[in-house]
């Protein structure tokens, strides 16, 4: 059966940039509310829906969507690594409901997964809530990216499967809202970058220090002396009130181009939240709260939370 949804921004800064002490106070009891929301529906299981950050998957194999039977926490950006609790048996049988319905998903017993994922894990489970967990990805960073109408099948199937079981599920939707990271782009991509892209491979302790450094010194000269796209908080409050409404088929009439215009490069991972929602309630019936959103500079991104219960 399905517990309910938490939908909530990350940002690779949280650990590092500082945000004005109301902004951090906000977003701090922000999280509280969440957590407090997914311990007192008291799940068995979350499925977390997430995006890579092109380091568990890149150009050597990108699927759309891929489920994590097993898997290791890279521990980046301040995130805890090590291997993850994870019910293989049932992630498997997940992903097998998924293909029987439609839906190509691929299987993975090694999921190399950032902090598109455990960054909200962390966050929720701070009141000692000790779930098991099933990492759902997404491809949000790179073309091709499934269409949000096929993310909205995905997530719609993901809640057919989760209503069927006896276990107590909820779903996360990690991502969004805008947000322009400085990420590599296969298209513009030279020498080891363009090299890692397209085989793969982790980064080296050297090479993963050096884009860690790189982002947090983004985050700290953000906006006015940065190639980014700025912030968008008038878009954000729109998307957040849609969703708020039910309308997960907000995107479905967006290209990827308009919106990357838009919302930045990283507002792709709203695809997170449309998978989340749509496993609640494929048609936007659900009840839903906002918890929390503030556009915070020193960490690049829209903050936004908000949850959502089956009626």
């Amino acid at each position: 059966m399905i517990t309910g949804a938490v939908c909530m921004s990350h940002s690779p800064l949280l650990d590092r940039n500082r945000a004005d002490p109301k902004v951090e106070h906000g977003w701090n009891q922000g999280v509280e509310r969440a957590a407090t929301f997914l311990a007192d529906a008291k799940p068995d299981i979350c499925v977390v829906f997430y995006p890579d950050h092109m380091n568990g998957f890149l150009y050597n194999l990108l699927p759309s969507f891929c489920v994590g039977a097993a898997g290791v926490s890279l521990g980046d950006f301040g995130t805890v690594p090590g291997v993850m609790d994870i019910p293989e048996e049932i992630a498997a049988d997940c992903a097998a409901y998924c293909v029987a319905h439609d839906v190509d998903v691929a299987l993975s017993y090694a999921m190399q997964i950032d902090h598109g994922a455990t960054q909200p894990i962390e966050a929720l489970a701070e009141n000692g809530l000790q779930t098991q967990f099933i990492p759902v990805f997404i491809n949000c960073a790179a073309p091709p990216r499934p269409t949000f109408s096929r993310v909205r099948t995905f997530g719609r199937v993901f809640g057919e499967w989760a209503r069927a079981r006896s276990e107590r599920i909820a779903f996360v939707g990690s991502g969004g809202l805008s947000h322009d990271p400085p990420a590599p782009r296969i298209a513009e991509a030279t020498g080891a970058v363009a090299e890692r892209l397209r085989n793969g491979g982790p980064l080296t302790y050297a090479d993963r220090l050096a884009r860690q450094h790189r982002v947090h010194r983004e985050g700290k000269s953000f906006p006015q002396n940065s190639p980014l796209l700025p912030l968008a908080p008038e878009w954000d409050r729109e998307i957040m009130q849609a969703f708020q409404e039910g309308n997960v088929g907000v995107f479905d009439t967006i290209s990827d181009a308009a919106l990357t215009a838009t919302g930045g490069g990283g507002s792709h991972e709203l695809r997170c939240w449309v998978a989340a929602l749509s496993a609640v309630a494929p048609e936007g019936s659900y009840r839903s709260d906002h918890v929390f959103y503030e556009p915070v500079n020193p960490w690049i991104t829209g903050m936004g939370i908000m949850t959502a219960s089956p009626n």
